[in-house]
């Protein structure tokens, strides 16, 4: 059974602030993509959906799709990836989602 990921879920994490601080590089991260999640792959190691998001190349916004990860040897906290502002340059950056130790 496949579904859509909400957008409100795309969105927590800040995508749609980076940007509003003066001397961003980069123009504001356009509105995150809504994603229709795929059955995770056959495995025997259970599987975490990470939505996907927007990264900076420099030149512009490229989509990352949202992909299946394992959990296996991993902690069960998973903080998901966001955008944060650099207090110092006022910049935003991607800050990838990691596993909590």
């Amino acid at each position: 059974m496949r579904r859509l990921v909400p957008i409100a879920v795309l969105l927590a994490g800040g995508l749609g602030l980076a940007g509003c601080a003066t001397g961003n590089p980069h123009p504001p991260v356009p509105p995150a993509r809504a994603e229709t999640v795929p059955l995770p792959p056959v495995s025997g190691v259970p599987q975490l959906w990470e939505p996907g998001h927007w990264e900076w190349t420099g030149q512009g916004y490229e989509w990352i799709a949202g992909q299946w990860i394992p959990r296996d040897g991993h902690s069960g906290t998973w903080m998901p990836g966001y955008w944060a502002q650099n207090q110092q340059t006022e910049n935003w950056a991607w800050q990838p989602g990691h596993w909590v130790q």
